[in-house]
């Protein structure tokens, strides 16, 4: 009768608050202790065995001894900084400590953020079979393009850009009762964003909790940030790891690593490897070379189990990095062993236990960004000490581990920074700026920011965000870029979106931005290149890469997206199942704004101009310009590159345009389509306006294209005067 009760008055939204609180305190307490024992308060079944098992490890973890410590803690304060070092169990559950709160109401709801999506989907499934529910149900995660949650979902895990999206619908993040941004130490763009918005919202909720959750010690900056909140520390689960250095500088980190990785197979005693590397194809490389050199060495060694672990992987391959090690081949053979390649998601998002070896190479990927020439590229860079110090952590989990860093202890010392940068000092700001002027974030100069981007990076934000029609020239978003700001995509990409219906190709353009959100789709495998490439070229289109994409995505559904068809033209099924998805979401979010869904006739002769001048729209900063010399120079920032060597087209064609820079040995664009330069002067004079254009052989085509459009203009008017 006591949920009964409750129900009816949680309807009425004029009782006063006091009796609310009452009658619910009184209800909390009676639901609770009509919950029999043994049976689970969140779905009302009894708990399985599997359930008691895990309880016992979740008893073993060090946050588990300061439980009532912490749940004190949060009472008396709203705002709280805990410090955890990897492995104390924080992530999965300080979340569950957090819905025990009584005055949390009965539904409470409970977001946690990562800045990860590994960590989001992984951590939300180990937590949904702790509190033995489903997931999905009371607990969910929410990643870009994919939600896993409904509305029985009390706790959700969830990357921080997602709840930066869900404040632009719901500014004070009513739902909510809890926030915990977990992994804050990593400093990701929406972390800092969020850190600024929520000190605004706590100021307007006082009945919102916050939890910052930090791996490193650069707690007691969140503290002076959040006015002198609380500091509470958690021991981690640390047995001592001895580090080894290399006496030289390694001339090649890939090839040194994996030779590490089958020396400490031979000599070391039982106990998994860790290995971190930079990225995807680096990651799959290194999973074949290590299992063929161990295969190589035979029986005389254990068997070994290599798992790949990156953002892009699909779940099923995810977990399987938490599955145990394989059995000796024979009794009282040699060990088996669990050998895991990893990018820095390992680093402290997800914890693997049985790690006893790390290999750190001590590299990462990282975005750089350099506002004068307007290109931000994901470059492989030295990584902090901070970074060095948690990848070390790794392995003293289950017992002693080691750390092999394969760089000299002097690089160690005096070449890695001592903090990992803020990402919100390295990165191109048009989409954080777009989403804080839709948050109603007008002045950004003052938004308190915990570092403070360069204002030059700020400047060339809302310069880029003006050219494309989302702001207008007092800086006030317009009615363009309030849709644009609902699409998960870049700036460039959500204009090329919301116009292509004026160009009458939005169906082609929802294909191809969705095909430039997911992975590569072209498989190249090293034992196949020839024949990947020949099957690359039978999509290729000539005018470019973009529409090669477009021809890939027609292909996979015009054959019912068969597996086998990917796998016989090497093709990712993967990413193509992916970009299916995020197609679907982007048409539910164009018909919310009504944009309609059209396309030209296939035979037309426009079908394709059509869709090459929608893509300009969005693109025309993105462009570059032959020049007689025979190299490409970018439209206004005149950088010299070169169209990259896995582009299909087979012409170096006047003027393109491109989606991405490349830095790497040369400066590359890569996904580059041709485009006509009357488009230009058509579509983008604003931009194109010479009297702000650097001397170069494009401003000089330019000036012509200009005076022929007005030669045109003035013929044209003639001729309607000579007929009337």
């Amino acid at each position: 009768m006591a949920t009964e009760r409750k129900r009816k008055v949680s309807l009425f939204d004029v009782v006063d608050d006091s009796s609310v609180s009452k009658l619910t305190k009184a209800n909390g307490a009676a639901g609770r202790a009509a919950t029999p024992p043994g049976t689970n308060r969140w779905t009302g079944r009894p708990y399985s065995q599997r359930y008691y098992e895990i309880l016992e490890k979740r008893k073993t973890l060090p946050v588990w001894l300061q439980k009532d410590e912490f749940l004190d803690a949060v009472k008396a304060s709203q705002t709280l900084i805990l410090v955890g070092e990897t492995g104390s169990g924080k992530t999965t559950q300080i979340p569950q400590f957090v819905l025990e709160l009584d005055d949390a109401g009965k539904r409470p709801m409970v977001a946690c953020t990562q800045p990860r999506r590994v960590a989001a989907m992984s951590v939300s499934r180990r937590v949904a079979e702790e509190m033995d529910v489903t997931i999905g149900e009371e607990v969910g995660y929410s990643i870009r393009f994919e939600d896993c949650s409904s509305n029985k979902t009390m706790l959700k895990y969830l990357t921080d850009g997602m709840l930066l999206r869900e404040a632009m619908a719901d500014p004070l993040l009513e739902r909510y009762k809890v926030i915990i941004l977990d992994e804050a130490h990593e400093r990701t763009l929406a972390t800092d964003v969020l850190f600024g918005l929520l000190k605004e919202v706590l100021k307007n909720r006082p009945d919102m909790k916050l939890v910052v959750m930090s791996a490193t010690l650069e707690a007691e900056k969140f503290q002076g940030y959040f006015s002198g909140a609380p500091l509470m520390k958690v021991p981690g689960r640390l047995h001592p790891v001895e580090i080894f250095y290399t006496q030289e500088p390694e001339r090649d980190y890939l090839e040194a690593g994996i030779r590490t990785v089958v020396q400490i197979h031979m000599c070391e005693p039982a106990g998994d490897i860790l290995v971190f590397l930079t990225g995807e194809e680096e990651i799959e490389d290194a999973c074949r070379k290590i299992t063929k050199e161990v295969n190589n060495l035979g029986d005389q060694v254990g068997p070994v189990k290599v798992v790949p672990l990156y953002s892009t992987l699909p779940p099923a391959m995810q977990q399987k990095i938490f599955e145990p090690a394989p059995a000796p081949l024979k009794e009282g053979g040699p060990p088996g062993r669990k050998i895991v390649v990893s990018t820095n998601v390992a680093e402290t998002s997800l914890t693997i236990d049985g790690i006893v070896y790390v290999i750190d190479p001590g590299f990462s990927k990282q975005k750089v960004y350099n506002p004068r020439i307007r290109v931000e590229s994901l470059l492989v860079s030295p990584i902090s000490k901070a970074s060095a110090h948690q990848r070390a952590g790794r392995a003293g989990r289950t017992q002693p581990g080691k750390c092999f860093r394969l760089y000299t202890e002097k690089s160690f010392h005096n070449d890695l920074q001592p903090q990992t940068y803020p990402e919100i000092l390295r990165s191109n700001l048009a989409n954080t700026v777009l989403t804080l002027k839709k948050l109603g974030i007008d002045d950004l100069v003052h938004f308190d920011f915990m570092d403070p981007p360069a204002p030059e990076t700020l400047m060339r934000a809302l310069e880029v965000l003006n050219y494309l029609g989302a702001l207008d020239d007092e800086g006030n978003l317009t009615k363009l870029g309030e849709i644009m700001s609902e699409f998960p995509l870049d700036p460039q990409m959500s204009k090329m979106l919301v116009v292509s219906p004026e160009f009458n190709c939005s169906n082609e353009i929802l294909s191809i931005s969705a095909m430039l959100s997911v992975p590569n789709c072209f498989l190249r495998p090293r034992e196949a290149q020839k024949a990947a490439d020949e099957a690359k070229a039978r999509f290729g289109h000539s005018n470019g890469d973009h529409l090669t994409l477009l021809n890939v995505y027609h292909a996979y559904k015009q054959n019912n997206e068969d597996p086998s068809w990917c796998y016989e033209n090497f093709v990712n099924q993967r990413a193509m199942k992916s970009a299916d998805n995020v197609r679907q979401q982007l048409v539910r979010i164009m018909a919310r704004f009504n944009l309609k869904l059209c396309s030209t006739d296939f035979n037309s002769r426009d079908y394709y101009t059509n869709i090459r001048k929608s893509m300009l729209s969005g693109y025309f900063m993105q462009v570059a310009h032959l020049e007689r010399t025979g190299h490409y120079l970018t439209a206004k920032d005149n950088q010299v590159v070169h169209l990259h060597p896995s582009t299909c087209l087979d012409q170096k064609p006047e003027w393109v345009i491109y989606n991405e820079f490349v830095l790497t040995s040369r400066n590359f664009i890569r996904t580059v389509t041709d485009v006509r330069g009357e488009w230009l002067v058509d579509i983008a004079p604003h931009y194109y306006d010479l009297s702000n254009f650097p001397p170069c052989e494009a401003k000089r085509v330019l000036e012509r294209l200009y005076n022929k459009r007005d030669r045109e203009k003035v013929d044209s008017r003639d001729r309607k005067g000579s007929v009337a």
